[in-house]
């Protein structure tokens, strides 16, 4: 029977799933919410900024279930493989970590994360066959989506293990120096996505482009307050224009061959 060719790989992708998304709603709706919680720093974004798991884990869903159909099989088990599970895993392994306040061991496994999602945004945006509207929406969109939250994840972490407490101590200059350096990492990355190619990768801009918005709405600190709204605009602007390449080209605004990821990373 089709649905039992790789079933091993479809139960896995089942139980990973599961796992991933319960350690993701009990650190969004947990007594201890461990972005936005006791360990406040000066890149912490509004807490509805991590709704963005939703959306995320929503299309994930759908992609558990297209997994089921001859091209999703295709795309999911015989291409990506174990790779899901893996970055499953290692997404708990974050956020487990995170919620200890194990901060420089979390950033180390934000770090994994990242090569892992990398990993599969390659393999996808590599994937030389028919591109339908299920893959595009179910498969591309949620790894593209995933891929640009993984770099907001991976500042924050970063932040947090050797960032000061933005409760207890002030923004020094130094302080405000790598958080501007930070924002213009973010910023770069968001007009990598958008002008990598001619048709480029808006959500994975897009998602950046939320990130420092809801950063901007959290801090109070003016210079960190209107630094990042300046790189929302700008990161903005990137969106818009390859949401326009895309449509005056013709091309998909998810997939192309021709890109490659904007983090690479040595997952297994």
């Amino acid at each position: 029977m089709a649905i039992l060719d790789g079933i091993g790989y479809k139960v896995l992708n089942i139980v990973v799933f599961a796992l991933t998304f319960g350690s993701n709603l009990y650190n969004v709706i947990g007594p201890h919410h461990s972005y936005s919680g006791p360990h406040d720093t000066y890149v912490t974004p509004s807490a509805y900024a991590f709704w963005i798991w939703t959306l995320i884990h929503f299309l994930l869903f759908c992609m558990i279930i297209y997994q089921f159909t001859e091209r999703g099989k295709a795309i999911v088990v015989d291409r990506i493989q174990y790779r899901f599970a893996l970055l499953g895993l290692l997404n708990t392994a974050f956020i487990w970590l995170t919620l200890r306040g194990w901060y420089i061991t979390a950033f180390i496994a934000a770090l994994l994360v990242a090569g892992a999602v990398s990993q599969i945004y390659f393999i996808i945006n590599a994937d030389s066959g028919e591109c339908s509207l299920p893959t595009e929406l179910f498969v591309h969109l949620p790894f593209s989506l995933y891929h640009g939250w993984t770099v907001v994840l991976t500042v924050l972490a970063l932040f947090q293990a050797f960032g000061v407490d933005a409760d207890t101590h002030k923004a020094g200059i130094w302080t405000k120096i790598f958080v501007f350096l930070s924002f213009l990492f973010l910023e770069s990355t968001a007009a990598g996505y958008a002008f990598a190619t001619a048709s480029g990768d808006p959500a994975g801009a897009a998602v950046i482009s939320w990130a420092l918005f809801s950063i901007y709405m959290h801090q109070s600190v003016p210079f960190i307050k209107w630094s990042a709204f300046a790189f929302f605009i700008l990161s903005l602007f990137a969106v818009i224009k390859a949401v326009y390449s895309s449509f005056r080209t013709g091309r998909s605004i998810l997939h192309d061959e021709e890109r490659a990821p904007l983090i690479s990373g040595g997952a297994a």
